[in-house]
Order: structure tokens, then sequence, then C-alpha cells
């Protein structure tokens, strides 16, 4: 069975998401909710909840929609009046009230109307599965199952997927599948227990945490320095994380816990009845979406932002202030527990109790280990789990230090017996099971990961900030090692080695490069440090030398006899984009955000960002009109440092084009674009040069006018009219005309001119300098 269609019945916040992100897999998706009282009495759109749903998603940013478009594959409609279309709909999500009789009510409904073989899932992550079936037919119990997503629901990696004991496999497993491989999620089975594995753990965790800062005498700063980067947790921390998914959820969540917890789960001795929370909550301090939380932003009669702290003890805020415990700065976890300090003594009293409680769920919550830690990497974005955080501090150590304090000593800690929960034999990566043996852990088919592939092998060929490695089938991958992925020589240096190792792609042993690497982000663009450096003591004769440098590279990279394909997700900007542009082929993860961004930092696109935008949309059919209304597109994107906010949004950018390939599970990226280099190589040959031609003087006094304008409207800074001007006399080619034709090479010394020109300016200067040291840009 295939999912060809789906609905969602609920609107909220979760199931219009649900919605949304199915629609953004191209899959046509009704979404149902109630019809208003008030509707029914006085008349009007019966359908109105869910319409307004899809107009407030619209609006939304972060967006749930990955493009426009999605939304008209979203029909809007009423539970009343529109269930009979669910006949032939393959896949119901039912995210409604977490109230079992209104589910229940809901499910005689569906059932009366669902066709044989469709599947039924539920949203909830509150009710065990074994209430939601209770009354209902056999037929609906064996295609029926949970499908627990995370909010915001595309951007979230996290399905947690339970069956019944009645749940037939064949739906189960279709399910399982169509989130994984086309919504892109990394599904993990749970058990049927309360809270599943991530919230389960997640509350226990943050749980603790606030008591642990409260008793222990910490400021939410300093709490929060030690419960996020040095545990490998989002640098939010604990009091962070809770304003921002709402501090008014925290009870309901508990309440939800408490209701349907073992009488002996640990959860119950740690839980109070928070008052300085129950206060903030009743005056509307509610985190992000209230007035504030325990942080909150206040505007100071000069106009400035201030940030403020709330006080643990008082109640009272107070202007917030940076936590200088020394533990924050432990290289590692057993160094932060084993600091002599306020913040070590409280990461060892977190750690120890909400490790020990997640290393007790075993095999209650979930068969393995490995789906705990999946769990809360992809739902808590935790960079390790709970077993790998134990690894970290060593099993046997943890034990010694939980027995000298007169603490139980959880049950996977004992069957691990001073072993290892993950080990690595050969090339295989092996985690400890329930019954004491280590296991191989398996990967889905179609997931290949360069962890796994590095685990195994040496580089091809390696430097400072690049490695060459072997995946596979006559295909190299490329991938960056420097800080953020930032590009630099030796980048550079690493693509030339890879073109003369694959040669002419067909006598070697390779015949195509992946260009792809596992980090946050695929790259930021260029090493800002080094070109301010250049700059600051006026070698100017490097600097134009490393631009052309770049730009023969990526000359040389799209012109390569054989075929190459860049693989990105997270931010491709500036120089990573421009990867991207000259490329034989692009396989975006689907959430990829491209953009020509160098107008931050004050100068152009220099590696051929600009030629090749002028290429692109001079050729796109889908704005004719001579080549003025296509500069003027290419312009309008580089000068406002426009980003794609998606892999589908890069299309319309033309930085992807139609036939490059979007992938939504991050996991399978790595494979589809081997796949894609495979099938290139096959009957490959690269792209001809084209000829090129601009109205010159013409299109510049165009652009100059446009900027001036901006300006006077106060749309522009006046180093952005500067910027601007010399991006608009590149893209109209200098001096030039019509009639002239042009090659690649004179774009590509008009914007190293260009890019040269402004490093020499103040304004440049001052806008490296501020985004090195504020990570912001300048608005000079």
């Amino acid at each position: 069975m295939t999912i060809k269609k789906a609905a969602v019945i609920g609107s909220g916040v979760m199931g219009s998401g649900i919605a949304a992100h199915i629609a953004n897999a191209g899959i046509p998706v009704y979404l149902l909710d109630i019809v208003p009282q008030a509707v029914k009495d006085n008349g009007g759109d019966r359908s109105v909840v869910a319409k307004t749903a899809i107009d407030k998603m619209l609006k939304t940013d972060p967006a749930p929609f990955m493009h426009k478009k999605a939304a008209s594959l979203v029909t809007p409609g009423n539970i009343e009046d529109d269930l009979e279309k669910l006949a032939d709909v393959d896949w119901i999500v039912e995210a409604v009230l977490e109230n079992p009789k209104v589910k229940h009510d809901l499910y005689q409904k569906l059932e009366a109307v669902r066709k044989d073989g469709s599947i039924v899932s539920s949203n909830t992550s509150t009710i065990p599965l074994s209430i939601l079936l209770e009354g209902h037919t056999e037929r609906f119990a064996s295609d029926f199952c949970i499908t627990h997503f995370f909010n915001p629901p595309r951007y979230m990696r996290l399905l947690e997927v339970v069956k019944g004991p009645k749940t037939r496999q064949d739906a189960f497993d279709t399910v399982s599948a169509f989130c994984d491989r086309v919504l892109g999620k990394g599904v993990v089975e749970c058990k049927d227990t309360p809270g599943f594995i991530a919230n389960r753990i997640g509350t226990y965790f943050m749980a603790v945490a606030v008591n642990e800062a409260i008793d222990g005498g910490l400021t939410v700063e300093e709490a929060d320095a030690i419960t996020g980067r040095p545990m490998g947790i989002p640098k939010t921390g604990t009091f962070g994380l809770i304003d921002l998914v709402g501090l008014d959820l925290m009870p309901l969540i508990s309440k939800s816990l408490l209701s349907t917890l073992p009488a002996d789960d640990d959860y119950r001795r740690i839980h109070r009845d928070n008052a300085l929370a129950n206060k903030m909550i009743a005056e509307g301090y509610t985190g992000r979406k209230g007035k504030g939380g325990f942080y909150r932003q206040t505007k100071q009669a000069d106009g400035r932002r201030v940030k403020e702290a709330i006080d643990l003890k008082t109640g009272a805020y107070r202007a917030s202030e940076k936590a200088t415990l020394a533990s924050a700065s432990a290289k590692n976890l057993k160094a932060l527990v084993e600091t002599a300090d306020a913040g070590g003594a409280y990461a060892w009293r977190v750690l120890s109790q909400a490790l020990s409680y997640a290393a007790d769920l075993v095999p209650q919550i979930a068969e393995q280990i490995t789906a705990v830690d999946e769990a809360m990497r992809l739902g808590y974005n935790w960079k390790s789990g709970p077993f790998e955080l134990i690894d970290q501090l060593g099993t046997g150590w943890f034990a010694e230090k939980l027995a000298a304090e007169g603490k139980a000593i959880p049950h996977m800690v004992k069957v691990a017996a001073g072993r290892p929960f993950y080990k690595v034999e050969g090339s295989k990566l092996l985690f400890l099971g329930t019954d004491g043996e280590y296991a191989e852990v398996k990967r889905p088919d179609g997931v290949l990961l360069l962890t796994d592939i590095k685990r195994g092998s040496k580089p091809v060929a390696k430097n400072g900030s690049a490695s060459l490695w072997d995946i596979g089938d006559g295909v190299l991958c490329l991938e960056f090692t420097s800080k953020m992925n930032a590009l630099d020589q030796d980048i550079m240096g690493m693509i030339r080695k890879a073109m003369g190792i694959i040669g002419d792609g067909k006598s070697g042993a390779y015949k195509a490069l992946v260009i792809h690497n596992e980090a946050q982000n695929f790259s930021v663009g260029a090493n800002l440090g080094l070109a301010l450096f250049a700059i600051n003591i006026g070698l100017w004769p490097q600097i134009e030398a490393t631009i052309a440098e770049g730009q023969n590279t990526y000359k040389a990279l799209k012109y390569a006899p054989f075929p190459t394909v860049a693989a990105p997700s997270g931010m491709a900007l500036g120089g990573g984009c421009e990867i991207l542009l000259h490329s034989s082929a692009v396989q975006a993860h689907a959430e990829t955000y491209s953009g020509l961004v160098e107008v931050g930092v004050g100068v152009l696109p220099g590696w051929g960002g600009c030629k090749e935008m002028v290429i692109r949309h001079l050729a796109n059919k889908r704005r004719p009109g001579g080549p003025m209304p296509a500069l003027s597109a290419a312009f309008e994107a580089i000068s406002t440092a426009k980003v794609a906010k998606s892999a589908f949004e890069a299309r319309d950018m033309l930085i992807l084009r139609p036939t490059d390939g979007i992938t939504f599970n991050k996991d399978r990226l790595l494979a589809d674009a081997k796949a894609k280099a495979l099938e290139l190589a096959a009957n490959y040959t690269p792209p001809q040069e084209p000829e090129i031609r601009l109205p010159g003087p013409t299109a510049a006094a165009a652009f100059s006018m446009a900027v001036d304008g901006f300006a006077q409207q106060g749309k522009a800074t006046p180093h952005d009219v500067v910027v601007s001007k010399a991006i608009g006399f590149v893209l109209s080619g200098g001096n030039t005309d019509i009639t002239q034709v042009m090659t690649e090479d004179d774009l590509l010394t008009l914007e190293r001119e260009g890019f040269l020109a402004l490093t020499k300016t103040n304004g440049t200067i001052n806008r490296i300098e501020h985004m090195l040291e504020t990570g912001k840009p300048l608005r000079n």
C-alpha cells in the first residue's frame, strides 16, 4: 500500500502543522475541524476554523509551509459536512483535543466512512493506545496506531510511533516508511507507555534541572550555562527551553504524566508544584509567547532593549548577567561534573538523577537503548542521548559514584557491568542489548551516513579543512571540516585534488564527486577572519589571488569531465551557495537555506555567484522580455541578500534547477546524492560555455537610480548604496553593450575587480569586523 492522499482532523497548531508538512511533500490532504456554534446559530462559512488555520500558517514565521504553493494542496473542510470525502483517503491523522471521549466519538464517525485498509493514527502524546481503542471494532484496531509528531511538525525530526497488539504490521510499516522517506522523519518505535520516550525523559530532566537550580541557589543564567552546551543540550538551557515551549504547557504535561505513570515512578518523587511558575503563568509570563518568562526583554527610556532574568528566590526581575562558573567551560562531561564549583555539583545532581531515570526505563519504554538515544537527539536536540552521555562518564565510574552516595544503580547500568553501551569493532558500531550482548547498529535501507563510512576507512586525502572519502561504486565524497565549514584555501586545494584523482572520470577508479558533510550547516561562506587579516595589513595582491583561485576552482568544477553533485543541508550561504551554482547537479535536503549574502559583509559574490545568477536568469524562459527583467531579478536577490528558506524556495530563486533533487530525510541525503552522481556518470558530458550579451552602462544606470530611490526612502543605508551599485555594474556587464558577446571570464574579471574595490572601503571593513564580533550584519 502507498499513501497518495491524507486527511488531518483537528486544525490546531499541531494538526494544521501536520497537514502543512504532508502538503510540503506533495501529498493532497484534507484539513477538517468543527463547525463553530456561532456559525450554526447565525450562518456563515461552516469550514471557517480550518480555513483560518491555513491563512494563519501562510503568515507564520517560521513558516509551516516550505513553499506557499504547498497550501493549495490543503483542502479545508469540517467534520459535519465533509467526512464522506475521506472515503478515498489512505491515511487519516487525528489531532483533536486530548480527551478520550472526543476521540472515541470521532473514531466512530470515521469508521462509518473510511475505506477498507485505510490507516488511522492519533497524534496523542498523553493517552495510551489501549485507552484510545476501548470499545472499537477489530477492523478499526487493525488499522490504528499512534504517530506522535513534535512541534513544529515541519522542523522537528522526531516521530514516535506506537502500534497495538492488533495493529496490522503492513499498516504500521506503511505509515512508518511514509513518514521516514516522504516526510523526512526520524521514526522511533516506542512502547505504549506514558509520555512515550522523549517527553517522558525530557520532562523529568527539566523538572530535576529546575528543582536542583532552586535548591542549589543557582541563578537561571548559571543553570542554563550548565544544562546547555556543556551537556550537549541546546544553548537555551533548561529555563530558556521552558520559555520557548511555554510555561503554561509544563503543568499540563505534568498532570498528564501523573495521571498515567506507575505508582513507583521516580517522576512522582521529583515533581513539585512550583509556586513561582504558577504566579508567572497567572500574570501572563508564559515565556516567549507571553510577556516574558524566566527571561524577558524590556524597553528602556532611551529606546534600548535590555534582557532581564527572574530571581528564583524573590520572583523579581533584574538585569541578566552572564554566568561566570568555571565548570561552564569544562572540556568534557566528566570534567564538568568533577569541577569543584557550584556548577559542577549542580551538573552531577541533575545528570545522576536524569541519566539513572533513563537507564531504568529500558526495556519498559523501548526495546533497545538506541531508540532512547535517537528520540532524545531528534526530539529535544540533544547532541548525545542518555546512554551516550553515560558512556562519556564511563558506566563503571557512574555506577561507583552512585553507589558511593548510597543511590540505586539503574537497571541498564547493571547490565553494562562496567562495559560501554556502545563500542566499535572494525567498521561496525555495536550497542549493548537488554540481554547483555552486543549487536550491530543497523541503518534502514537507503540510509548512507558519512559517519559510518569514516568509522571503517581512512580518507583518500585529507588536510586541515577538508577530507576525501571513498563512498563506493567509484564515487568520491568531499567533506568540509573547517570551523562552521568556512571556505578557505585548503578547501579549494582539496577540490582541485579531487579533480586530479578522478581525472577524466572514465579511465581511473573514480567517476563522480559528491560534495557533502553531516555538520549542522553545509557552509556559511568564506573564512572572514582570514579575509580581514589580509585587508588590515594591505595584502591586496594576495586577496586578489584568493578571489581568482576560488573563481578558477569553481569554474573547473563546473566544466569537469565527470559529474559533481552538491548535497547540502542547513545553511549554504555565500561561497557555500556558489558551490551549488557550479555543481553539475544538486541533491538538496528540503531544509536547505541558501543565498548569496555577501552584501551583509560589504562585498559582492566573488567566486562566480554574480556570473552564474546572470546566466541562469537570462536563460530562464519563465521571465521573457529581454535582459532587464532577468537582470533585475538577479540584482534584487543579490543586493538584498535574499535567502531561500527551503529547497523549494531555492528553485524559485534559480539556485536550484528544476532537475535538481530534494530529499526530505537528512539521513537519506548522501545515498540520494550518490545515486544521482552515478546516474549522471553513465553518459556524462560537461556543459557548453554560454554566450552572454548584457546591456552595459544603460542597465548599470537603471540599477543606480533604483538604489538611490531606496536610499531616499530610507530603505538602503549609505554603504548599501555603495555595495549595490558595484553589484549592478557587474551584473550589467560593465562597459559593454548588447551587441557584444561576453565570456564567463569577462564577468569573473568584473566580479574580482568589484570585490577588491569594496574591500578597500571603510564601510566594508566595518561590516566584516562587526560580523566577526557579533555574528550580525552592520547597517552602516
